[in-house]
């Protein structure tokens, strides 16, 4: 039965994908829903049988007390049957249709529908350009993620659970006093009205103060993160107490939230008391009251006594679950400020994906400034020739990164077009375009996986023996084969950690160069390739990466110059334009830039900050 329920709805059924989700909360809600309407139906359906049945029993509870003024064997004689019907529908029939009812809410809607939520938000942020990601804290983002489906499950719930059941329990608690005296429903109505107002009070306060502790705890989330992600940095600059002072600013302000938050509930509990107990001595003392004339019985008094308490228990969970559902809209939209956000760099809706037949890339007028009126690159022309290898040097800032991430087309250029092949890299699909080129950067970080998951990234198909053939060229197999983490693996099963920490620089490179070896990419571009090895282990990998770029379009960029020397041409980048280019002879020869650059370096090092 549980099997039956939780696989009623598959959080993982195929849909058709948005590139910009709706914006505003309820057409968020409602989108993400639609697998579910046919069993909100149900479950709304059942709620409100569920109430009907509650408010049913307390009206046959007055009428037995009513029945028990004759004498037993007249009302066993009279009555008996009635009273075994309903004790086998108290007994049999109300458990089953709660069990339908909890099914549904428990099994089918709560797990399945958190999960929907999170997949396709994770799916639509991965989605996201390197751009996006890098204009936020990767632990605010996951936060959001991962507070998002809980609270949108508790929205859902809470419909269910607790507001349509409360809106059919009010209404058949206003029929069954209007059956017994229709007087009975004007404290009823009173205490209605003065408690809708608390209600809207209580909501208009809630969400807000909601939002604002969520954004709150995302923010403390992300400074944690952050801390956790440099720990390196913070130990190595001993700023535990300036990552404290960092964090509590954050946690204060949860805190303030959090305190604002909870100051609403204070009120809404004491004012809602006190409603209470007007609504008891409203209804009861009436009925006490009509009684007394002879204008009621004494069931009728029993029942509005029984009612009353009932609604008298009722309302502070009503309150609550209103509340609560408010509380928790307000953080599905606070996590809307993530998972709503429009994808902000689009595949052309006719991309084909990309035909890679020589090589040859051309750079034709390419202008990137990232918004700004500065920085980037300045109508930059470039074409480098099928298997042509290219050194690119430059200061810090100069636009040789700017130039790799627009080439990957990590962000859209501004002005110009970068052709690969006479194709467009704006016209063809971005996973072909990124399948057709290997990268190795200066910051050589890992997934927080085994080291072979992390080789097998350049090609999951590969076999086994390519994937240790990739290893051993990147001069990585030895050492590979002599790790052991913490649970024991060893080898290619051993786990190394998050970016990689478990490894020294030098072995985090040559797992990433043994990634992209594998790869075999028919384009290559060097960050920095081997900024992290030691001289005699770079002198190897050397031999390594001039093999990798047999055959290939290479553009490698170094501050060592040494490394870029034998290139087929180097191009000297400064101010966002290419100021020289041409082979190291013939750049030391031109006596400029280049020269300057050789002659300053320190160790075979150029230092990015030196002048003219």
């Amino acid at each position: 039965m549980f099997r039956y329920f939780e696989n009623l709805v598959d959080p993982f059924v195929a849909y058709k994908e948005a590139d910009a989700p709706p914006t505003r909360l309820w057409p968020f809600m409602l989108d993400y829903s639609r697998p579910f309407f046919r069993v909100f139906v149900w479950a709304g359906l059942l709620s409100v049988i569920v109430a009907a049945v509650e408010v049913g029993l307390i009206y046959y509870m007055g009428r037995v007390v009513d029945l028990l003024g004759g004498s037993p064997t007249e009302v066993w004689q009279t009555h008996g049957t009635e009273l075994l019907l309903v004790a086998a529908f108290i007994l049999f029939l109300r458990p089953l249709l709660h069990v339908f009812d909890v099914l549904l809410l428990n099994n089918t809607i709560l797990p399945n529908f958190g999960t929907l939520i999170r997949w396709r938000a994770h799916k639509h942020v991965l989605r996201q350009s390197v751009g996006w990601f890098e204009n936020d804290f990767a632990g605010r983002i996951a936060n959001r993620i991962m507070q998002t489906p809980p609270a949108a499950g508790e929205v859902v719930f809470q419909v269910f659970d607790a507001i349509s059941f409360s809106l059919a329990y009010l209404i058949g608690a206003a029929i069954l006093l209007i059956a017994a005296d229709a007087r009975l429903l004007l404290p009823l109505l009173i205490w209605f009205v003065f408690y809708g107002f608390l209600v809207h009070w209580t909501v208009k306060r809630v969400g807000p103060a909601s939002q604002a502790a969520s954004d709150a705890r995302s923010t403390v989330t992300g400074r944690v993160v952050d801390s956790y992600t440099n720990i390196h940095s913070v130990k190595m600059f001993a700023h535990d107490t300036q990552e404290l002072d960092y964090a509590r600013e954050a946690i204060k302000e949860t805190r303030r939230t959090f305190q604002a938050e909870m100051r609403i509930f204070t009120v809404m509990d004491v004012v809602l008391v006190t409603l209470n107990g007007v609504l008891i001595i409203g209804v009861v003392g009436w009925a006490i009251a009509l009684w007394m004339q002879g204008s009621a019985s004494v069931g009728v008094v029993a029942a509005a006594t029984a009612l009353t308490l009932r609604l008298n228990a009722m309302t502070g969970w009503i309150m609550w679950a209103l509340t609560s559902f408010f509380r928790q809209l307000g953080v599905v939209a606070e996590g809307m400020q993530t998972i709503a956000q429009p994808i902000d760099l689009l595949d052309a809706p006719d991309a084909k994906p990309l035909q890679l037949t020589s090589g040859q890339i051309e750079i034709r007028d390419l202008s990137h400034h990232y918004g700004r009126k500065t920085g980037g690159l300045d109508h930059v022309n470039l074409t480098i020739h099928p298997g042509e290898k290219i050194g690119l040097i430059g200061r810090s800032g100069a636009g040789k990164s700017t130039l790799v991430k627009l080439l990957l087309r990590f962000y859209d250029v501004e002005n110009g077009a970068i052709l690969i092949d006479d194709q467009n890299i704006a016209k063809v699909t971005q996973d072909s375009l990124r399948s057709h080129i290997g990268m190795v950067q200066q910051d050589s970080a890992l997934l927080h996986r085994s080291v072979r998951d992390n080789i097998l990234y350049g090609r999951p198909d590969a076999t086994e023996e390519q994937m240790t053939a990739a290893a051993k060229q990147a001069e990585a197999h030895d050492f590979i084969l002599d790790l052991q983490d913490p649970q024991g693996r060893t080898g290619y099963d051993a786990q190394v950690g998050e970016r990689g920490v478990k490894l020294s620089g030098g072995q985090r490179q040559r797992v990433t160069l043994a990634r992209v070896i594998l790869k075999d990419a028919p384009i290559l571009l060097l960050d920095e390739a081997t900024s992290a090895l030691d001289s005699e282990v770079e002198a190897s990998i050397q031999d390594t990466l001039y093999g990798m770029m047999q055959g290939k379009t290479v553009i490698a960029i170094a501050h060592r110059l040494s490394t870029i020397a034998q290139m087929d041409r180097i191009l000297v980048m400064d101010g966002g334009r290419i100021v020289e280019q041409g082979g190291h002879s013939e750049l030391l020869a031109l006596g400029g830039v280049y020269a300057q650059f050789w002659a300053r370096q320190s160790g075979g090092f150029l230092n990015p900050e030196a002048a003219e």
